[in-house]
Formats: C-alpha cells, sequence, structure tokens
C-alpha cells in the first residue's frame, strides 16, 4: 500500500482539502459532538494539533469555497493495507447531501486506489447514524468491541465495520450512479442507495 499524503480529493458535489488555515470557518460547527473526543469550545486546540497530524490525517470539505465539514483517513497499516476513516463532522450543508456520500467515497476510492485490502468504519455502539450511514454505504457490520475505549469519561462501545478490495468495484458502481446528477430532482433523490445486489 503506498502511503497516504495530504492531497486535494475533488467530487462534482464536494472538495475535500488537507487541513489548512483557511479552514478556520470550521469553527462554525458546534452541532454533531456527542460522540468525538472534543467539544466545540476546543476548537482551537484542536486545529493546531490536527493540522500537525498525519495520522489522523484530516481533510476539511469544501463546497464553494466554504469549509463545511472534516473527517480523515487514520490507523494506517501499509504492511497489512488496513485503513480507517473516521473523525467525520458535517456540519448543516453536508448533512443528508450528495456532499456527504460523495465525501465518503472520495476517501475510500483513494485508499483502495493506493492499494488498501480493508478500509473500516469505527463508531460509537450508541450512534445509530453512524451506523446507518455505514450500512447504506455498503460497509458490512462485524461486531462490537465492548469497552474498547473511554471517551469524555466515559466507557465507549465500538460498531466496527468494513469494506474489502474485492467488493469495492461493484459497490463504487453503485455509489457512482446514486452521486449521478440524474438521480436528483431539485436536490432530491429519486432512487436510494441501495446495497450492492439489491439494485
Amino acid at each position: 500500500m503506498r502511503p497516504v499524503e495530504p492531497v486535494v480529493l475533488a467530487g462534482r458535489y464536494v472538495r475535500l482539502e488537507p487541513l489548512a488555515p483557511e479552514h478556520l470557518g470550521l469553527r462554525a460547527i458546534t452541532e454533531g459532538f456527542d460522540f468525538l473526543p472534543d467539544h466545540p469550545e476546543d476548537f482551537d486546540e484542536w486545529f493546531v494539533r490536527a493540522r500537525a497530524s498525519r495520522d489522523p490525517l484530516f481533510f476539511a470539505a469544501v463546497i464553494d469555497d466554504e469549509p463545511v465539514g472534516r473527517a480523515s483517513i487514520l490507523r494506517v497499516d501499509r504492511e497489512n493495507r488496513v485503513a480507517e476513516i473516521g473523525h467525520i463532522l458535517w456540519g448543516p450543508r453536508m448533512r443528508r447531501s450528495p456532499a456527504s456520500t460523495q465525501a465518503v467515497f472520495l476517501l475510500v476510492d483513494h485508499l483502495f486506489t493506493l492499494g488498501a485490502r480493508r478500509v473500516e468504519w469505527k463508531c460509537n455502539s450508541r450512534n445509530e447514524a453512524s451506523k446507518a450511514a455505514a450500512v447504506r454505504f455498503g460497509f458490512t457490520f462485524e461486531g462490537v468491541f465492548r469497552q474498547h475505549m473511554i471517551v469524555k469519561g466515559e466507557n465507549r462501545d465500538t460498531a466496527w465495520f468494513s469494506l474489502l478490495d474485492h467488493e469495492w468495484p461493484q459497490r463504487r458502481a453503485a455509489v457512482l450512479d446514486w452521486l449521478d446528477p440524474a438521480n436528483f430532482d431539485e436536490g432530491r433523490q429519486r432512487q436510494p442507495l441501495q446495497r450492492t445486489g439489491q439494485r
């Protein structure tokens, strides 16, 4: 697996840019922190730390030159060709939109292009929205690691999901079909994103 570098990943609906000073507007996102390790008031400290980090490698989601969300590639294991996407926080403009699906697509597709065998998605087992998003995208639920972490002073049970290299070509085609502009009428989907084999 080739190294994961801070590169721009561009799509029709959103661009993912390596975190940079021009993304300070992310401070405006103050909701959605329930299952993240940080709080909105931690932004300045988080931003400095996140910009310096290479694992996790943070990206800003940008629409019309406005930073509207953040996500990362993390836990990169090049020897075993495994990586994870996570630390996802979308602002209002990203939520329940083609841009949020495309942002996940860009990260996953990038990792498989780099030679990943397995891409992981993990979340707090109480985070029903994140679990539903993983399944909708095509990740397979693998189970729950009990008391896996301590987050904000509380035990976290972690739900694990994975997507494998041999599954990606068919799933990739399904996501691209869903992202096609012809699938949307004034921003509303005509056909939902289905699990591969249900289309």
